[in-house]
């Protein structure tokens, strides 16, 4: 057990997920400070740290590992293929099957199926699973680029399906270009400058993003109580919504491994693909899904299937990467 408390808090189960559930109860105390009715300029401080962030997500790109793993071109195809197109469409026919679940939580499920794939948490469970740690990388980071561009596009296609809702791919493309894809272009230019100075602070660093984050959630969260988006559901419905959550992530995994043992692949590179085209980027959802969804209150309603899939993700990935790593050893 200690085992598992070690690395779930490696991978962000730890204050971060504390300060979501925080920021939550905030919002629900103090509805009106967080809302459009507060008297704090949220919006141009949350854009700002939006740019930061991404800024030095390019800043801790490594090009060199970048090249590097552009050879294992199946394990990339996989885990990208499941990322963008597979786990969508498996989530849109599930949900032609699923009259349990809320209408108003479909769009957050079909969302939650069109982002990339995490960052951190796949590789460090990925290197601790004892899993191909250069691919690992290499897919997270293009799955975050390719992000950008895919999950808005997979919204103009499949929001719809979520009820009256519809997005608008150019302008969607064109704002997050210049919030998301300019940064970290940016911040990958100057990464021979700026990398070596900031190394030694990685760790510190990683509060930026937690505090913009725990914005976000919290700004959203705040117009949807003061709008109560939330009074219509009781909390069997939640409790429904988690556990529909939590057989989406066991059944990508079982496809995943399937098709990774179909393609023959070596026990370190099937690793690889079962965590990193397995997970959803709380980050990426968040930041996203604030130009997508610009009604903070539907942005709340979004976010809660997409923040109880991260939670498990990160539960359940704790505990098979402690199992791989202990069956390593052996």
């Amino acid at each position: 057990m200690s085992r598992i408390l070690k690395l779930a808090k490696k991978v962000g189960l730890n204050g971060f997920l504390a300060g979501l559930f925080l920021a939550i109860f905030l919002a629900w105390l103090f509805p009106t400070f967080g809302s459009s009715q507060s008297s704090v300029p949220w919006k141009p401080i949350i854009n700002v740290g939006i740019a930061l962030v991404f800024f030095m997500y390019g800043v801790k790109l490594e090009p060199a590992q970048i090249r590097s793993g552009l050879s294992n071109w199946r394990l990339h195809v996989l885990i990208q293929g499941f990322t963008f197109l597979v786990f969508p469409g498996l989530v849109l026919l599930i949900l032609q099957f699923t009259p349990w679940i809320a209408p108003d939580f479909k769009l957050g499920i079909t969302y939650l199926s069109a982002l990339p794939s995490t960052v951190s948490a796949s590789v460090v469970m990925v290197s601790i699973a004892g899993g191909n740690i250069p691919a690992a990388i290499f897919n997270a980071s293009v799955s975050s680029l390719l992000g950008v561009v895919i999950t808005p596009a997979w919204m103009g296609i499949l929001g719809n399906g979520g009820g009256e809702f519809s997005v608008e791919f150019l302008p969607t493309f064109l704002e997050l270009t210049y919030k998301v894809l300019l940064p970290v272009i940016l911040g990958a230019f100057l990464h021979a400058y700026l990398f070596p100075i900031l190394q030694p602070f990685l760790k510190q660093l990683k509060y930026i993003d937690q505090t913009v984050i725990m914005m976000i959630v919290f700004t959203a969260f705040s117009q949807s109580f003061a709008e109560e988006v939330f009074a219509p559901y009781a909390w069997n419905t939640i409790l429904v919504l988690a556990l529909t959550m939590l057989g989406l992530f066991l059944l990508i995994w079982t496809v995943i491994s399937l098709f990774s043992s179909i393609l023959g692949f070596s026990l370190k590179d099937k690793i690889t693909a079962l965590f990193c085209g397995s997970k959803k980027s709380l980050v990426h959802g968040v930041v996203i899904g604030k130009v997508i969804f610009p009604d903070p209150a539907l942005l709340g309603l979004v976010l809660l299937p997409v923040m109880l899939y991260h939670i498990q993700q990160l539960m359940i990935g704790s505990a098979i990467a402690s199992w791989f790593a202990s069956k390593n050893k052996t």
